[in-house]
């Protein structure tokens, strides 16, 4: 067997291997690693969090998620684009979050252009799905080895990203932020959902006002 395979788990489906044994990251493998994302606000919070990850493993991230979610409002980027220096302080004394500044300072400047693209075309969502014409690019990998780190169009993605004000918006997070929105399916093609994660809906977490 080639490494880094699909794994059998005991309560009969097989999964991508990445989550291990863990309930709590199986729990987010199963119902949102690779769910189509469609509202702008979550891809926004996507988006942050996986350029927080940057150096770190997904699931320090994740363990942390309510934790950033409670210090940066709900990452509703109307109220981000205008954190000032003081928040920026409360934020760096945050133990909750990961404290580094030039990634908080990039949340904010990510928001001011969230905000500019909501406001005058062509909307995130929009934006980011028209790369992949709309609909997730289902891919058939066997292994984690055979999954890259990058892809051509999220290079693209990327440097329009970049060229929009975006921060810590590599091609390789980039990709990360793809397969987790679903804008690909990278399950591997014999985890259970491969099959599955496409169909299913997500709802926003928060109501639009």
């Amino acid at each position: 067997m080639s490494r880094s395979a699909a794994r059998l788990h005991p309560d009969g489906k097989t999964r991508c291997p990445w989550p291990g044994e863990d309930p709590f990251y199986v729990a987010y493998h199963d119902t949102e690693w690779g769910v189509p994302e469609y509202d702008d606000r979550a891809l926004y919070e996507k988006l942050i969090l996986d350029g927080f990850q940057a150096g770190l493993s997904w699931i320090t991230i994740l363990r942390k998620r309510d934790n950033f979610r409670r210090a940066f409002d709900d990452f509703q980027p109307e109220k981000i684009a205008s954190y000032n220096a003081k928040k920026i302080h409360a934020l760096m004394n945050d133990a909750g979050i990961v404290r580094n500044r030039a990634k908080i300072e990039g949340a904010i400047a990510s928001a001011k252009s969230w905000l500019d693209i909501m406001e005058n075309g062509p909307g995130f969502s929009t934006l980011l799905w028209d790369f992949v014409d709309g609909r997730p690019k289902v891919n058939k990998f066997k292994t984690t080895a055979s999954v890259p780190a990058s892809t051509p169009v999220s290079v693209k993605v990327s440097k329009e990203l970049s060229s929009r004000g975006f921060k810590f918006v590599g091609p390789t997070i980039v990709y990360a932020f793809m397969q987790a929105t679903g804008m690909v399916n990278d399950h591997l093609v014999t985890c259970f959902c491969h099959e599955t994660c496409g169909h299913k809906p997500r709802s926003p977490r928060l109501k639009v006002k």
